[in-house]
């Protein structure tokens, strides 16, 4: 059953406030910000994290290592998966916390009030309520991540921020950022400002150009992945290595390889701002980060038991190529480390690249179940998705619901329990969250 909360009713009215969702500007924001009293000129120290694929995961590196060493930490991220309280953390003795209900109904109420019904985006009305309340609490750092692109994004209002980090840049939002890595890199560059500390993760070589260009323009120095730090798995241990030195560090506990990448972005942002930090926050912040919805096993909730008995369950938010490459790598390794059929189910929404992202399982998975997600005005038809992964060389079925395709996964036998993915849209990694009975915290 869906529980109705205190703040819902002034969300549902924000959103109808201007007849687009995505309509990036600036103006709309900057004038909210002035009625509420220019909370943005009054933040903690600010991280501010752009990029395509892996902000999220980063910025739960950043906010572990940092609490680890006692440090107050704010965060904003977006989109939530369950509930709205998700994109907003305020820092709190002993680690941060989800706003609480009262406290971000009467944010909002006071947004409202401020805006006085003017046009206004969703999520430049929702990014001005966080940055208020982040300027009425106090803490040590203020971990920002951009919504969409950066430079026309609601969170780019931050003037001085004391580092960006921009995360790998890919093909995403192509309808809002240009149709190429070029355009979507400089899009994201953005968020640099002069002579702030930018560390890019690793890039490919178009991005790497632009983010360079742009950050040479602006004089801001680079610290770039590959070239001037490194993060790699040795022996069962992750190192990271710098000018500054080197650090032997256990390997996060949120899997995948691609997570070596969005850690050593991180350290090296901490390394950056925060040079005194112990070893031990390190240690304990790369161990202990976890991520919602980013390979996460499923494998001992409710959909669990729907599932063929012993099935290896997880959930992914990937949904675009780059996420489909890092994803099947993921999966690759670990049929490598322990042999199991592989089964995909996957549902998409309309602006994304179904066949980019499945076109890295191809004999890797050895059946696509489709699913909807989003509501037919968003989501790709489960059928269309299904003859398109057939065209592709897959045993592709289409399938009402999440559950109904785990059931018929459950009907058929196998030679030992399968490895089951559920990816292709963080819609679906909320909707499966949901039904599985987790509320992220």
């Amino acid at each position: 059953m869906m529980v109705t909360r205190p703040h819902d009713a002034i969300l549902a009215r924000l959103l109808d406030l201007h007849p687009k969702k995505i309509d990036l500007s600036l103006g709309r924001i900057q004038r909210l910000l002035t009625a509420l009293g220019a909370p943005q000129n009054r933040l903690p120290p600010v991280i501010h994290v752009a990029g395509t694929n892996g902000k999220g995961s980063t910025i739960s590196f950043l906010r572990a290592i940092l609490e680890a060493a006692g440090l107050g930490v704010h965060v904003y991220t977006s989109p939530h998966l369950v509930h709205f309280r998700e994109r907003i953390r305020l820092a709190a003795p002993g680690g941060g916390r989800l706003v609480a209900d009262d406290v971000l109904s009467a944010a909002l109420d006071e947004t409202e009030r401020a805006n006085g019904g003017a046009p206004i985006t969703f999520f430049e009305a929702t990014t001005a309520t966080a940055l208020k309340l982040f300027a009425d609490h106090p803490a040590d750092v203020l971990l920002l991540e951009v919504g969409m692109g950066g430079r026309f994004d609601a969170t780019n209002v931050v003037d001085d921020p004391v580092s960006v980090i921009v995360t790998p840049v890919s093909m995403d939002h192509v309808e809002f950022l240009g149709d190429t890595v070029e355009k979507i890199a400089f899009e994201k560059a953005g968020v640099i400002k002069r002579g702030v500390p930018v560390i890019l993760a690793a890039q490919g070589e178009a991005a790497l150009a632009v983010l360079e260009r742009e950050a040479d323009r602006l004089r801001a120095p680079l610290s770039i992945q590959g070239q001037d730090f490194l993060c790699r798995a040795e022996r069962g241990r992750m190192v990271y290595e710098d000018a500054q030195g080197l650090l032997d560090l256990p390997l996060p506990r949120l899997p995948g390889r691609h997570q070596l990448i969005n850690a050593g972005a991180a350290i090296a942002a901490v390394r950056k701002v925060f040079p005194d930090l112990p070893l031990a926050a390190f240690e304990t912040g790369v161990f202990r980060a976890a991520w919602p919805g980013r390979l996460q096993n499923l494998s001992r909730g409710r959909l669990a038991a729907l599932a063929p008995a012993g099935a290896e369950l997880w959930l992914d938010g990937g949904h675009n190529e780059a996420g489909g490459r890092v994803l099947a790598e993921a999966m690759a390794d670990f049929e490598e480390r322990a042999p199991r059929p592989l089964a995909l189910i996957y549902g998409s929404l309309q602006t994304k690249d179904s066949q980019a992202f499945l076109r890295h399982f191809s004999g890797l998975a050895g059946k696509v179940l489709t699913v909807p997600v989003g509501g037919e005005q968003v989501g790709r038809k489960p059928e269309d998705i299904a003859l398109l992964a057939r065209s592709l060389g897959f045993s592709a079925r289409a399938c009402p619901s999440v559950e109904s395709a785990l059931r018929d996964l459950a009907a058929k036998d196998w030679p030992e329990p399968p490895r089951i993915l559920i990816a292709g849209s963080l819609y679906l990694a909320g909707e499966v969250l949901a039904a599985d009975g987790v509320s992220p915290d």
